[in-house]
């Protein structure tokens, strides 16, 4: 019984430290998708985010530091992804995707050049990584709780707040928003920056709270999975939350059964076990992308009518 007990929370704990990304990074592309700028950048702009932490934590000896850095990287990467497809009115996946390119091999060159380690940082240790508050085994840093915060942060702003709703509605119909005199361009520039805060806060986490420094591609495609998230949860803050949690359970056992004998089925592979939640993305995609509306505007350059 004991046993059992520990089991579950070691497994609970784990879930949450690792669908900490995976929030911090929906409730960021929430604010994006919902002003209708379809952002699969995600993934480049943790990844780059990432990358500055780590090296700006080793360089400084100061996780802060490096969360800053992490924030100031992703939000260049959001401002370019919205001067291509907000003032130049670009292909908003072209551009998601050139972002995810320019991450991935800029975070290599850069590591390579600036500390000769194959495009990681050296070993973050005591300041560099934000450590735990309360509970040291269950690895609680203060990041987990402004994840945990971001989601009912995220419902009140979009629901509750004028600028959530001019937000909706210029993802809805941008030329009515345009009409009543509200800049369409103004509102999705903020809406992509708040994307970069988040995205940037779940970078940082990556590399100076979970891990203990940067190491090439190390989000995995948790970028890709908090917007599967975002698109099972119908574009809403609280069920992308769930689809999170379910994502980082799933990791979680994963850890936990690798090497574990099972009854009737013997050892599973750990190839299975570590592809378990992309097959549950994949799953979840197949399963429900095709009952999910989009915000109407999602993806529609707005050209104002002059």
């Amino acid at each position: 019984m004991e046993e059992a007990l520990t089991f579950v929370t070691l497994t609970l704990a784990a879930t949450l430290r690792v669908a900490t990304p995976l929030v911090l990074c929906a409730m960021g592309g929430l604010f994006s998708e919902k002003s209708g700028i379809i952002d699969v950048g995600l993934e480049g702009k943790m990844l780059m985010a990432a990358f500055f932490a780590a090296a700006t934590a080793a360089v400084t000896d100061s996780a802060w530091a490096g969360v800053a850095a992490a924030i100031v990287a992703a939000e260049a990467l959001a401002l370019l992804h919205g001067f291509a497809c907000i003032t130049h009115r670009g292909n908003q996946v072209v551009s998601g995707v050139a972002i995810n390119i320019l991450a991935v091999g800029l975070t290599v060159v850069l590591g390579t050049a600036w500390f000769e380690r194959g495009g990681q940082t050296p070993p973050l240790t005591g300041s560099e990584r934000l450590q735990p508050l309360f509970f040291p085994d269950a690895g609680d840093n203060i990041l987990v709780y402004v994840a945990l915060l971001s989601v009912p942060l995220t419902w009140w702003l979009i629901e509750r707040t004028r600028f959530g709703l001019r937000l909706r509605a210029v993802g809805e119909m941008p030329l009515a928003v345009d009409a009543a005199g509200v800049s369409v361009a103004w509102l999705r520039y903020r809406a992509v920056l708040l994307c970069g805060l988040f995205a940037g806060l779940a970078g940082a986490y990556l590399s100076v709270a979970q891990n203990a420094g940067f190491s090439r591609d190390m989000t995995a495609g948790q970028g890709f999975i908090a917007l599967a998230a975002i698109i099972f949860g119908r574009w809403r803050p609280l069920p992308a939350f769930g689809a999170c949690l379910i994502f980082g359970l799933l990791d979680a056992v994963a850890i936990r059964l690798q090497g574990v004998k099972l009854p009737a089925i013997g050892e599973v592979p750990v190839q299975l076990i570590q592809a378990l939640p992309y097959l549950l993305t994949l799953f979840l995609l197949a399963g429900f992308i095709g009952r999910a509306v989009a915000p109407r505007a999602a993806g529609v350059p707005y050209e104002k009518e002059h």
